[in-house]
């Protein structure tokens, strides 16, 4: 079965956060208390509660303000390391690439936060648990839109295979290039590519977005390195305290034996 995920257009994008009330809804997430803090976007980050926001970004340009909106969730990478790092195998992807925890099995650990190329998911604190956006497989399976797409007003959201979301994309961005020179598609070789695929205006640095986001090196090097070998690694280390303890012993037998050598003929 073909990756399936939702293109998302900012220049259709008005922040209207009607996708961040659909997901809540759906969800059945509590709201919680916001204060004013000289910005627009509500929300200020991903949380527990909030799977999906949508960022405001402000610029003067050209002697005018210009507002870029852009809605923030899992980007369901086509190679997750999240799930190569989860040592409860509580994370998986469905038949359709989106990637989801089992709830039961997560112990909240948050290694799969400090893996994550774009810092995603979110402790929560009162179950003791990972959180993040599912992309509503339940709904999904039943032939239904995910919550966030059916909500958009704008049509800024789009749900589908993963190829053909990624051919209206580049042809979105090449009739937006006559206006905004710097527009650009999002998702497709990032991180190795996600199943969450933006059309930009202007250069993801707009809006919050690395150019080329990547994993720790301390992660990859646990990933690839550390973990495959963990077991032999404890075993030599268990060699070698031993090795070490019975030379230490027999060097200190020796010098015992000289210097009872040392006082017979002294």
């Amino acid at each position: 079965m073909p990756n399936k995920g939702y293109l998302v257009d900012t220049s259709k994008c008005i922040g209207c956060r009607g996708c961040v009330v659909a997901c809540k809804q759906w969800n059945q997430l509590p709201a919680e208390r916001t204060s004013f803090k000289g910005t627009y976007q509500t929300v200020p980050d991903l949380t527990a509660n909030n799977y999906t926001i949508i960022s405001f970004h402000e610029y003067e340009e050209d002697g005018q303000i210009k507002w870029y909106f852009t809605k923030r969730q899992c980007m369901h990478c086509l190679d997750p390391v999240c799930l190569k790092v989860c040592p409860q195998k509580a994370i998986s992807k469905t038949d359709t690439g989106a990637v989801v925890r089992d709830r039961e099995k997560c112990v909240g650990c948050q290694y799969c936060a400090a893996a994550c190329p774009f810092q995603v998911p979110r402790y929560d604190k009162v179950s003791d648990k990972e959180t993040k956006c599912s992309l509503c497989p339940e709904r999904t399976a039943e032939g239904e839109l995910p919550a966030c797409v059916k909500a958009c007003i704008t049509g800024a959201l789009q749900y589908g295979d993963r190829d053909q979301l990624l051919d209206a994309a580049h042809r979105r961005v090449s009739e937006l290039k006559v206006e905004y020179p710097n527009a650009n598609v999002y998702g497709d070789k990032q991180a190795g590519g996600t199943n969450i695929i933006y059309v930009l205006a202007d250069k993801p640095e707009k809006y919050g977005f690395e150019e080329d986001p990547k994993v720790s090196i301390a992660i990859t090097a646990w990933q690839d390195i550390i973990q495959p070998y963990f077991p032999w690694l404890i075993a030599l280390t268990g060699a070698v305290s031993v090795f070490s303890f019975f030379s230490t012993r027999l060097l200190g037998v020796g010098k015992e034996k000289a210097h009872e050598g040392e006082s017979i003929h002294g």
